[in-house]
């Protein structure tokens, strides 16, 4: 039996859905087991077996191709090299230069170098000026310093020069003086095109360079490379070059970390020498298609064992669903499940109705809740104001009785002026959850900080506080409502003092600065802050019951909030509490654009 499904002789009518739950049996899971060993050691043979097989075929492409670019360096040069041999015994391009006439020298030139192959030939006269050439812009120009010229002159046989020019790229050309009997009446110059050998070189995966005698790279397909000993180049080279793609497609497969194994076998450098004046040739190869290749077979091999997997389960699922068939023949269990989900559907009908019920009462004691909340802001936010304005009447009264009508017309003003905050405040909590910004406008923060300490002004003489303000000079432009940034401020300012009570000394900073964000920080010399966590939570307050209801901080963290900044406390290194409100300033460029 390979399904198991519990004691046996148990009904699965009377024990239930738990009873028919099938389990695999120890024989089909030795049996998986079994393949997936299988599987593993295939694939480990088979990997080992075609990568040796693949990397040795690599090996020999890898040679067949360091021959053909040797001998292709070499067949260009040596074809090269006879030209000037030849064209220096033209009796055309020597009468020319008797006879100064070379109106039909250049069209000579651009017939051979068509046939020959060659990058260019020129033809100097003996003061070194370029008297015929196959590029005409060439006409006119001098080279009587030039190795080439200079060194052709100087002996009857064909002189090979090799210089690097102001791109980096060197210039290989064969030169050879141009003689009538024992007079030199000029030199013919034959340019070689190597840089025809990088471009072919880049299309593969292979990092070639060619070093002359002295070690001196000349040709690469990393043009860093030019002009730097070998094993100086490969060791300033960062960018990603060939020779990185290479290494980084062996090392993918070979799983070497020791950096000899990688050179020697995840990576072949090959040499060859180029039989001309000491050249080499060195080659860096990557097996990037052996892993592609074993990958392929690899991949069939696990195709095949997921296949016979999946049969197997196949089978094993035809199995189960026939048991399932016969246990749902049995039916009673079935009527009797029925039963009590029949019950279970009309009870939880009953909770779903109780649960409205009690959804509805949540609800209403949310409005109530929400409804105290807002009596108990309004109340706090309206304390201020109406302090300020019993004052202003105390000092009114005072003024009338002395017959000094002026001062109390300005009392009256203040007066005035409170009884509009009042209105202020009351439609911005009215307002408070809708999170609006319809009434921002561009605010200068130390007339906020100045209007509010105006406010502030008698609380600030009769606690007698030490007020020391540090406001930078130029302006400090924010976008705010300005009526609720007095607010927060008023409302810093109020804690400030309300914790600064029974205090020997009460000093009180406001310090305002400008950068990226307008920060102004209020410091009080009080007690400090007990539990900064819970300081800007609704209705938590430290003053006694009857003195406030914990939602000042609140209100004002959310405001802060709104004008898109934000309210933090902490105590201060020297004692007291610091409360810091930042804002995103206002650039010169922004004031610009809105005006």
């Amino acid at each position: 039996m390979f399904w198991r499904n519990g004691p046996q002789g148990a009904d699965p009518a009377a024990t239930g859905p738990d009873a028919v739950r099938p389990r695999l049996s120890w024989t089909v899971r030795v049996l998986i087991v079994v393949m997936i060993v299988a599987a593993l050691a295939a694939i480990a043979v088979a990997n080992s077996l075609l990568t040796q097989r693949f990397v040795e075929t690599t090996k020999q492409r890898a040679e067949l191709r360091q021959s053909l670019y040797a001998g292709a360096i070499l067949s260009e040069l040596q074809r090269n090299s006879v030209v000037p041999l030849l064209l220096a015994r033209d009796p055309t391009l020597i009468q020319a230069l008797n006879a100064e006439d070379f109106s039909t020298s250049s069209q000579r030139l651009i017939s051979y170098v068509d046939e020959i192959g060659a990058a260019s030939i020129r033809l100097l006269d003996m003061d070194g000026r370029t008297v015929a050439a196959t590029d005409r812009e060439e006409l006119g120009s001098v080279h009587g310093s030039s190795p080439f010229f200079t060194e052709a002159t100087d002996t009857t046989d064909t002189v090979f020069t090799l210089v690097p020019n102001e791109a980096g790229l060197y210039e290989a050309s064969f030169s050879r003086v141009v003689q009538d009997g024992p007079r030199q009446l000029g030199v013919l110059q034959v340019q070689v095109d190597l840089a025809q050998f990088e471009s072919r070189w880049r299309g593969t995966t292979a990092a070639v360079a060619v070093t002359d005698a002295a070690g001196t790279v000349i040709l690469s397909t990393e043009p860093r490379w030019r002009g730097k000993p070998l094993a100086e180049a490969l060791a300033v080279t960062s960018v990603p070059s060939a020779l990185d793609r290479a290494l980084a497609s062996a090392t993918s497969f070979g799983g070497r970390d020791d950096p000899d194994e990688v050179s020697s076998a995840s990576l072949m450098q090959m040499e060859a020498r180029v039989p001309f004046r000491g050249w080499r040739l060195v080659s860096f190869t990557s097996y990037e298609s052996v892993r592609e290749r074993v990958n392929g077979v690899l991949a069939l091999i696990i195709m095949g064992f997921a296949l016979l997997l999946a049969l197997g389960f196949y089978l094993l699922n035809r199995r189960a669903q026939l048991r399932s068939l016969l246990f749902q023949r049995e039916s009673v269990q079935l009527r009797r499940l029925n039963d009590r989900l029949t019950k279970e559907i009309a009870e939880r009908k009953r909770v779903q109705e109780e649960l409205k019920e009690t959804e509805q009462s949540l609800a209403q004691s949310s409005k109530l809740a929400a409804l105290g909340e807002m009596s108990a802001a309004v109340s706090h936010e309206l304390n201020q104001p109406l302090a300020a304005m019993k004052t202003y009447l105390a000092g009114a009264r005072l003024l009338l009785q002395r017959r000094r009508s002026d001062e109390a017309l300005s009392s009256f003003q203040r007066i005035d002026d409170l009884i509009e905050r009042m209105g202020a405040i009351t439609r911005q909590l009215k307002s408070y959850a809708r999170k609006g910004g319809e009434a921002f406008e561009q605010v200068d923060v130390r007339q906020a900080v100045s209007s509010a300490l105006t406010l502030m002004e008698p609380q600030l003489r009769q606690q007698t506080v030490k007020l020391s303000q540090h406001l930078p000079e130029g302006p400090a432009w924010v976008m705010a409502d300005r009526l609720r940034l007095e607010q927060v401020i008023i409302n810093l300012v109020r804690n400030a003092l309300d914790a600064m009570q029974g205090a020997d000394e009460r000093e009180l900073d406001i310090l305002l600065t400008v950068g990226d964000e307008v920060v102004l920080a209020v410091r009080d010399s009080g007690a400090g802050i007990e539990a900064p966590d819970q300081l800007f939570e609704p209705f938590y307050t430290t003053k006694k019951p009857g003195e406030g209801v914990g939602l000042g901080l609140a209100i004002s963290s959310g405001i802060v909030g709104d004008l898109g900044g934000r309210l933090t406390a902490r105590n201060g290194s020297s004692g007291g509490a610091v409360f810091e409100v930042r804002l995103p300033a206002v650039g010169q460029a922004a004031l610009d654009a809105a005006e």
